[in-house]
């Protein structure tokens, strides 16, 4: 076998082919969610299938009119309900969606994917006509951070309200990692994007939302999962752009405005369960009164005397009784 050959070899064992798709998406001016619907579980070891999205090369590539933003860093979309934000501000404009599968794997396996439209018009952001406040000192412990409009990060404690309510600028994602009390792993949270559409659950420590895409997030949802949801509880309030002020809401509920106002500034406690108290011993038995004894207020907290036994009468014997007779 020749070098050149030997060295092909190598070349083949080193690349594998995959089963790949490409697909031009044609969207209107609006902001959309895409999600992922995987027909058949991620391989442990390859994460495929995955998606990606991305502008198409050429003239058809328009940064201008087009914006992409994923939930995952990475920007894949891989698992159940990953999902991507992507807003159109000049339609109609094409996106390309990429579908990677195993070489082996059934064309009926590839991952099906939802399109929502959440509006029908998308701005860019608009740079703030009043310069933003100046910064105040940093808290010495962040427990949660968010990503406010023309003002841009900000963290507080647990407990504290994150945003300024009243201010009407809206929040465009935050995230959650507490300092003390229970491990970040054990909480989760989403942002409510539309009426009753969610975003995928992001784990503790992660950002859920966007930066700079001028998208509002227009409420949350937090549960506590593990150790934590047996040991804490977790409720959570939340104000709108709108004036509107909604809870304190239960862990596990969507904190949002009937009308779907962006959130300007939230508020979120996590404290530990109250114990549940011991229980009292039965008070004794309430004493029963004495029959024929004095009813209302007089009657109320005597204890009834006992009544005195009555003195056994003596049989009288008639003459003769007892007597035998022969």
């Amino acid at each position: 076998m020749s070098e050149a050959e030997s060295g092909t070899g190598r070349a083949a064992r080193l690349v594998t082919e995959l089963k790949v798709s490409g697909h031009l998406m044609t969207l209107d001016a609006g902001l959309y969610c895409i999600v992922q619907n995987p027909s058949q579980a991620a391989d442990a070891a390859s994460g495929l299938p995955g998606v990606r999205l991305s502008l198409p090369p050429g003239p058809l590539g328009r940064p201008d009119a087009i914006d992409i933003k994923t939930f995952r860093d990475d920007g894949w979309l891989r698992g159940a309900g990953d999902a991507a934000l992507v807003r159109v501000t000049d339609g109609p404009a094409q996106l390309l969606v990429t579908v990677y599968q195993a070489q082996n794997a059934d064309a009926a396996g590839a991952p099906r994917l939802q399109v929502v439209r959440l509006l029908e018009t998308a701005s860019r952001p608009q740079a703030a006509e009043a310069p933003a406040p100046a910064p105040t000192a940093a808290p010495a412990v962040v427990d949660v951070l968010a990503h406010v409009q023309a003002v841009g990060d900000v963290g507080g404690q647990l407990g504290a309200w994150i945003g300024e309510p009243g201010s009407k600028q809206w929040i465009e994602g935050f995230a959650i990692a507490p300092a003390s009390g229970i491990a970040a792993q054990d909480i989760e949270y989403q942002a409510v994007l539309g009426r009753g559409w969610l975003s995928p659950w992001v784990e503790g420590g992660q950002f859920c939302g966007s930066r700079g895409m001028a998208l509002p997030i227009l409420g949350l949802r937090l549960r506590l999962r593990g150790a934590a949801a047996e040991t804490h509880e977790c409720f959570y309030t939340a104000t709108f752009v709108d004036g509107t002020r909604v809870g304190p809401v239960a862990a596990g509920e969507a904190c949002e405005a009937e009308s779907l106002a962006p959130v300007e500034a939230f508020q979120i406690v996590i404290r530990p369960r109250t114990k549940v108290r011991a229980a009292r011993p039965a008070a004794p038995p309430a004493p029963v009164a004495e029959a024929g004894a004095e009813s209302g207020s007089r009657a109320r907290g005597r204890v009834a005397t006992p009544a005195k036994p009555r003195p056994i009468a003596k049989p009288v014997l008639k003459p003769g009784a007892g007597r035998r007779t022969r």
